[in-house]
């Protein structure tokens, strides 16, 4: 499937599941209703801020809007399929690496082109999200809220998303660095769940 249509159907069903009019969302994203239309359709290949916006305020992280279907029948997510993503401002490209299985975990892979900056202003956020990051390769600059972390080869840093956040290779070659990352309430849930099938065989083993 197509990265842009894929993309399309999860801003769609997501905003179907939330019962919100495409003028609903665009209020409260801040992104124009004929543009969401367009994204929508497939027809247009949305911003990572864009994107960063419609996830905030569908309430989910922006990975959620790359995620095939879940498959319970393999637990192994092969390099063909796995589903690569280019920003059309910066030219960052991200390749989203975990299983389409049930997991509060998320795993991307993005590398970032010398010189570019993206940045993420929405500050508030119905999901709790914790991330690391791992620079693998080149040099990065992450700066949340007012907060500045020059980054090298080999480093890691860890945080939560609270506040703005923004990227910026200041190198003069591309960086390549691991990012994986937490929802709280999607680990709380999936521990509810998995909660609720205990109970369900133990209730059944006492029959």
């Amino acid at each position: 499937m197509d990265i842009n249509e894929l993309i399309a159907q999860r801003v769609r069903g997501l905003r179907e599941t939330r019962g919100l009019s495409l003028a609903a969302l665009a209020g409260q994203s801040g992104v124009s209703r004929s543009n969401i239309s367009l994204i929508e359709r497939g027809e247009s290949s949305a911003t990572a801020t864009v994107l960063d916006k419609l996830a905030a305020a569908l309430g989910v992280p922006v990975a959620s809007l790359f995620e095939r279907a879940a498959d319970d029948t393999s637990p192994v997510a092969r390099l063909a399929a796995q589903p690569v993503w280019q920003d059309p401002a910066s030219g960052y490209v991200r390749r989203s690496l975990s299983p389409p299985v049930p997991s509060p975990i998320q795993l991307v892979e993005i590398v970032f082109p010398p010189g570019q900056r993206v940045a993420y202003e929405t500050a508030e956020r119905e999901i709790d999200i914790h991330r690391q990051v791992w620079i693998i390769e080149g040099a990065m600059e992450i700066t949340l809220g007012d907060t500045p972390f020059s980054l090298q080869a080999g480093d890691c840093l860890a945080l939560r998303l609270d506040g703005p956040i923004a990227y910026h290779n200041p190198g003069c070659v591309a960086a390549r660095y691991l990012m994986a990352q937490v929802s709280a309430q999607m680990s709380a849930q999936m521990s509810a769940q998995s909660g609720m099938k205990k109970t369900n065989r133990t209730t059944r083993s006492d029959r």
